[in-house]
């Protein structure tokens, strides 16, 4: 019961590695808001019922939850998400930005329309929940009520190394991870912690690449590719426990978690004046065989 009565807001809650958020933070004592807009995997459509299917999950369980259909990539939708959670509960203390689809395509046959879909749901969906949010407890802080807030963003291996068929995928999780290091910074003051994920589980999104690559397990073995898998570190991050930690990527798969390192200073030259363009061949060879190696691109 590690995040006993604190009041957790999960986006795209309604399947997958939402779904088994939410109900993980339910087992751990929180009460849930769950937000689910019920679109196909491709973005279209829409229903409540899969928020509402994990609401009476979590109430079978003891717990307590509210189903919340906004668009989180409007402002008006993240405003009332947040509104949600004030109103129904008082209070809240963790945001789990989770939403997402996929419209994949390689680079050349990929739409203008597809690239903004992608963008949209992705890291305009992760910014506007994080600034209703961070807006609300900034109030608090400035009130005298400091917050021990969390913010737990979700980025990809494929925002980190890349992925082939996933232009835009890619783009949209590697700038969540620059959103999160800023929204780090920024909103320590106010007493709040911001970390991403990066996750491989089977879901929607996954099911048809694990199918293709990966035998399905045994009975009675352990399924590394399930979501919940992934959701006890995310519980975590959302605890007291966790205040500690912020602006930190971890990847994790299974049991496995690691503490990702992105860009950072490697070696470097300075000859204290401007470079001729016909001297750099040799300086700039000469660095990339000190650096470390880039790892492979997904699908390469």
């Amino acid at each position: 019961m590690i995040c006993k009565d604190r009041v957790v807001i999960v986006t795209g809650a309604g399947r997958g590695l939402g779904r088994a958020h939410a109900l993980e933070f339910a087992r751990q004592g929180a009460k849930v808001v769950v937000n689910d807009l019920g679109v196909s995997l491709s973005g279209e459509g829409g229903s409540d019922a899969p928020a509402q299917r994990v609401v009476e999950e979590i109430r079978a369980l003891g717990g307590e939850a509210v189903a919340e259909g906004s668009d989180i990539a409007t402002d008006a939708g993240a405003q009332r998400l947040v509104a949600t959670a004030l109103e129904t509960f008082g209070r809240l203390d963790v945001l789990v930005n989770n939403a997402g689809f996929l419209r994949d395509r390689m680079l050349v046959n990929l739409s203008e329309e597809e690239w903004d879909a992608v963008m949209r749901v992705h890291l305009k969906g992760h910014f506007l929940p994080l600034k209703h949010a961070g807006l609300h407890w900034r109030a608090e802080s400035k009130a005298g009520r400091r917050p021990d807030a969390r913010v737990i963003n979700t980025s990809s291996g494929a925002g980190l190394l890349g992925s082939v068929g996933q232009g835009n995928y890619s783009a949209a999780k590697a700038g969540i991870v620059g959103l999160t290091l800023v929204a780090s910074a920024e909103l320590g003051r106010y007493g709040v912690t911001v970390n991403a994920i990066a996750p491989a589980a089977r879901t929607r999104m996954t099911e048809q690449v694990f199918a293709a690559t990966m035998a399905a397990p045994e009975e009675g073995a352990f399924d590394a590719m399930a979501p919940e898998n992934v959701s006890p570190l995310v519980a975590w991050l959302g605890s007291a426990e966790s205040k500690d930690v912020t602006g930190r990527v971890f990847e994790v798969e299974g049991g496995r978690i690691c503490v990702m390192e992105g860009f950072r200073h490697g070696p470097s030259t300075d000859r204290g004046a401007r470079w001729d363009a016909a001297e750099l061949g040799p300086e700039i060879g000469g660095l990339l065989k000190e650096a470390a190696r880039s790892e492979p691109v997904y699908g390469a």
